[in-house]
């Protein structure tokens, strides 16, 4: 069965983490931190930040005083942006059965799909990290 909309716990760590890094800009946080604040496994994050940096997203630094932090301004980086860079290409469906069954014009949740994934891509394509870094307690700025 083909997928309605599917965030997986690797994009929601990374949707997470972004709008976290983005909420404090200045600062580096370390893997762990940002695990204990999502309480999230720090291993999985790991893996998740590697696709955030492969993307260009986040860049990391080590030793003391290191960590993550946003490669570029939350203005300009779009929640759909992040979600491709962890699970890869956002795919639109139409259908429940990843073959159609119906012979008909019509679709049996009557175009249901069709707009709820549209809505979803909007949304994300549509919202910038920096829209929703007061989540987690930041300002306007950065």
């Amino acid at each position: 069965m083909a997928n309605v909309v599917k965030v997986s716990e690797a994009a929601s760590l990374g949707l997470h983490t972004m709008v976290l890094l983005a909420s404090e800009p200045e600062k580096r946080f370390r893997a762990k931190e940002i695990a204990g604040r999502l309480g999230a496994s720090e291993a999985h994050l790991a893996k998740v930040l590697q696709r955030l940096a492969r993307a260009g997203l986040v860049t990391s630094a080590r030793g003391p005083g290191g960590g993550f932090n946003l490669a570029r301004k939350s203005e300009d980086a779009t929640l759909l942006e992040v979600y491709e860079a962890v699970d890869g290409p956002l795919v639109e469906t139409t259908c429940l059965l990843e073959s159609p069954a119906c012979a008909g014009d019509g679709c049996i949740l009557g175009g249901l799909m069709e707009t709820a994934n549209r809505e979803v891509r909007d949304y994300l394509e549509g919202t910038r990290l920096s829209e929703l870094k007061s989540v987690y307690g930041g300002s306007n700025g950065g």
